[in-house]
């Protein structure tokens, strides 16, 4: 195992701009319930007066919510809160703290490695970013007992998330910390079992070769994405479960 590397972020600290934190604001009222659907946010006006910007900032922002499906404009009326299309996606994001704590477990975490660095092209692709742009790159280790749960490997978009730029994931795994600060609006997963190879077998004690669960899993916030992220479970030890509606089953 190696031990946990937090490089020093030569990548200058960009602060929120004004078009990201009205974004932010909006979105979060919306996803988090406090605006309900058919409620009525201001107007292009008052929330260029709010925030002290021009109108052309939050019309960008408006559209941006409008195309995401977040609220309707409405002609003399204004924009509204949209009803949000009920998740019928088969796999939720779990913690896995909580799926430890299920097998009757003591949950501990320890980061392996944490860099904060540009993104190479194939990362850049991944999150469907440019090219070089800042990135968290974590390695996390999760515990059932003393015996290893979970590899986690994950990259974060710091243009979305830019106090994951600082955070150290000591005390609360990338994961958790990710739910609690950031609200997503889409997931994707995939998943595959294959064997392991030399660098996941010596992190989860296994042969290599052995049978092992790979769940790829991606976020976005509106139309940005936030994280992606690769576990990889010991096959032998982990069961995957998925409950779902004749509805869902198409």
């Amino acid at each position: 195992m190696i031990d946990a590397d937090i490089t020093a972020d030569t990548i200058s600290e960009t602060p929120l701009s004004l078009h990201q934190r009205i974004l932010l604001d909006i979105e979060q009222n919306i996803l988090t319930g406090r605006w309900q659907p058919g409620f009525k946010i201001a107007s292009e006006q008052q929330l260029a007066l709010q925030y002290g910007c021009s109108r052309m900032t939050v019309n960008k922002v408006v559209t941006q919510l409008a195309r995401a499906g977040l609220i309707q404009r409405k002609r003399k009326v204004g924009s509204v809160v949209l009803p949000q299309k009920a998740q019928s996606a088969i796999l939720e994001i779990y913690d896995i703290r909580e799926e430890v704590k299920a097998t009757g477990e003591i949950y501990s975490h320890r980061i392996l490695s944490r860099t904060v660095r540009p993104a190479n092209s194939e990362e850049a692709e991944r999150l469907d970013i440019p090219h070089k742009r800042a990135i968290a790159d974590i390695t996390c280790l999760h515990y059932a007992g003393t015996h290893p749960f979970c590899l986690e490997q994950r990259l974060i978009n710091l243009e979305v998330v830019p106090d994951a730029r600082g955070e150290t994931f000591e005390t609360l795994s990338p994961g958790p910390w990710l739910l609690d600060h950031v609200p997503w609006s889409a997931a994707e997963h995939r998943i595959a079992a294959r064997g392991a190879g030399s660098a996941e077998a010596d992190y989860l004690t296994i042969p290599i070769g052995s049978p092992v669960m790979v769940v790829e899993r991606q976020t976005w916030r509106l139309d940005q994405s936030v994280t992606s992220v690769r576990l990889t479970y010991p096959g032998k030890s982990h069961t995957l479960t998925a409950r779902f509606t004749p509805s869902q089953a198409g």
